[in-house]
Formats: C-alpha cells, structure tokens, sequence
C-alpha cells in the first residue's frame, strides 16, 4: 500500500492567475516574459493578440532548416530569384553558399535572401518550404500564428503573437546549433563580415539571443533570452518603439522578482523505509534529480510524498520507490523520482544452533545405517 505524504515548503499562497499582473510599464503593444525551463509566464500585455512580426520569423526559418535538414554542409546555389528587399545578406547569382553560412547571413545579418536561398535549398521550393513553416509552428503549439513566406516581410496572413513567439524562442533554445548561432556577435561567413543586429548582446549581461525585427507595418519586434544564476528567461516585445529599453527592464524584473528556487537536490536522502525479507532492515529513500521552478518570494510550494510503508527485499539500488511532486495551488510545477539509496539481499534467517546440532546427528546416524547395511551385501 502507498501512503501520500503532504507538506509545504514555504509561506503565502499567491493566486497562479495573479502573477503576472504586476511589472514594469513598456513601450510595446504586445510583450510576454517567460522563463524558459518551466514555461512560466512571469509577465504578460496583450500576449494573445495576432500581430505582424517582420524579420522575428527568421528564427522559425532558421529552426525548420536544420530540423528538416541536419546536414549543413548541404551547398546552395544562388539564382536571381533569392533577391528579397529589405535586409540583406547579398548573395550573387551563380554563388555557392552552405546552409550553415547561409543560416548565419539569416540570424545575424538578417538576410531577406538568405531567407529564400534557404528555403529552396532544404525543400526544393519556396511554397513547399512555408508549409513545413505552418506545421512546424502547429506542432509548437503556436495557435494564433500563419505565416506566407520565410523573411517576415509584411502580409495579410502573416502573423503571430507575443506568446506563440516565446514558444518558438524555447524550441530555438533546445536547438544546439541555432542557440549557438543566434548567440554569436559577429562571424566571417562566405566571404562577408556579419554583425549581429541585437544590441542586447553588448548591452545586456547574460544576454545569449535571439533576434530582431522591423517593417513599417510591424513597427520594431525583438526576441531575446538571457541567462543569469542558471536561469534562463525569454522576453518577446511586438510593435515596440522603445524595445532595447523594454527588454532590459522586463528581463531584469524577472531575475529579481522571480528567480528560479531549488524545491529539491538530487542525491539527497530524504527518509529510511522498513524492509521485510532481510536481515537489512530499512533502506534509504534518496531523491534522483534537482527540480526547480521560478516563484516569487511570497508564494507557498505544497509537496506531496508518495511511497509505500514498507518494502520487502530484495530491492535494487536505483530501483524507483515513489516520488516526490510539487504544486502551486493545484498546478503541479515539478517532480522528481525517489529511489532506493543500497542494495537490499533477501536474506532468510538461518537454523539455530541446536537446529544444526539435530541435523548433524541424524545426518551421522544415517551415514552409519548404510554402512551396515552395506557391511551385510544388503545393497
């Protein structure tokens, strides 16, 4: 039978659906922050709202590329069709460029036909490229987004918001290559120097990304991540004059306001647990994993133990034996496995002393039988 264990952590439970409504004023129209291991939302203004979000897209481009082609060395060639206006990375007809400068052109120097030369050389054609780009972005969860082409010039049936953008932000993170790329300040790729048009990277401490955005229509977009104490935060801002401004203060509010707190350490034990069937009696129970979650420093964790009350051998160090889960309110913000700490034998206890005396003399006084009874040819 298993026994659930309840106990809190730490003082005055806070409403989940209140916890973004305070936060620094900005200039953009739509903005959210959100902490990118949990997906915690940790401020929000008009997040939901679809909006133009210009040259943003790029990172959904960028991200379809090496899902739908890991090979990077792949060579593209350069026709006149890739010629985009707007920012571009000046590829030539006739030029041979690899995904992977092509995809730096993209991030950095935020090239409209590094964007259409990316497209036709992973999918064949532009077309076929941009529905990958939809059911890419259905399949993030993405659910207020469309999107007509892969440079994020202005149309009708392109848009996104501010939350759906955040989402494509985390899956850009857990990208090695992608986060590596849109993390890097310049680069010399396929003969032309690249600067990466995100001030933040020099301004902002910890800032690792992502990426910037402008047309009329969308008016300025920006992207970033940061990192800070292992904590990394995701800030999104849609038609915002004031964006490098915005996002210095949203990110700062949420590494000061809501800093990631450690609910448990792996490798800890947390209680001995009777075990019958061995001469062992009890065993430690040990948590497998750290957990954490960003929380503020008025809020209350509830933890709920689920073990049994007792074991019986033999068990296995490593083995699972329960777990450990931690709420906010009713919402379950983490768990963490709990595991046997030793290997337990099953032991049974052995014949008293007088038990083997028994045995040893009946054991000789039927060795004896048989040597009489061999004696007289009786076998």
């Amino acid at each position: 039978m298993r026994k659930i264990l309840g106990f809190v952590l730490a003082f005055c439970l806070l409403c989940p659906s209140c916890l973004a409504a305070g936060g620094p004023g900005v200039s953009a129209s739509s903005a959210i922050l959100m902490d990118a291991q949990s997906g915690r939302i940790l401020y929000e203004k008009d997040a939901y709202t679809r909006r133009s979000i210009a040259s943003t897209t790029k990172l959904l481009t960028a991200l379809v590329a090496v899902e739908s082609t890991p090979d990077l060395s792949r060579v593209v060639t350069i026709t006149a069709d890739h010629w985009a206006e707007g920012t571009s990375m000046y590829l030539k007809p006739g030029e041979e460029v690899t995904l992977e400068d092509l995809l730096y052109g993209l991030l950095l120097q935020s090239g409209n036909d590094a964007a259409l030369a990316i497209a036709t050389g992973c999918a064949g054609n532009v077309e076929t490229f941009v529905e990958w780009m939809n059911q890419w972005a259905a399949d993030l969860g993405m659910e207020n987004s469309h999107f007509a082409n892969p440079n994020g010039l202005d149309d009708e049936d392109h848009y996104s918001t501010a939350y759906d953008m955040a989402l494509l932000a985390r899956a850009v993170l857990e990208n090695k290559t992608l986060s590596s790329i849109v993390a890097t300040r310049s680069a010399t790729k396929a003969g032309r120097s690249l600067s990466n048009h995100n001030k933040l990277l020099w301004q902002y401490e910890g800032c690792n990304g992502m990426k910037t955005g402008y047309t009329t229509e969308a008016g300025r977009t920006l992207v970033s991540s940061a990192t800070r104490n292992g904590q990394t935060l995701i800030c999104v801002t849609l038609n915002a004059p004031n964006d490098w401004a915005d996002h210095r203060a949203l990110l700062d509010y949420g590494f000061e306001e809501w800093p990631l707190r450690q609910l448990v350490a792996g490798g800890k034990m947390l209680r001995m647990l009777p075990v019958t069937g061995s001469l062992i009696p009890q065993v430690q129970i040990m948590t497998a994993a750290d957990a954490a979650y960003p929380l503020s420093a008025q809020e209350q964790v509830r933890v709920t133990v689920t073990l049994p009350e007792t074991v019986s051998a033999p068990l296995s160090k490593g083995e699972a034996a329960g777990k450990m889960t931690f709420f906010l309110g009713e919402q379950v913000i983490g768990e963490t496995e709990l595991i046997y700490g030793a290997e337990i034998p099953e032991n049974r206890v052995g014949p008293t002393l007088a038990e083997r005396i028994r045995e040893f003399l009946f054991q000789k006084k039927v060795n004896a039988s048989l040597a009489v009874m061999g004696y007289l040819g009786l076998f």
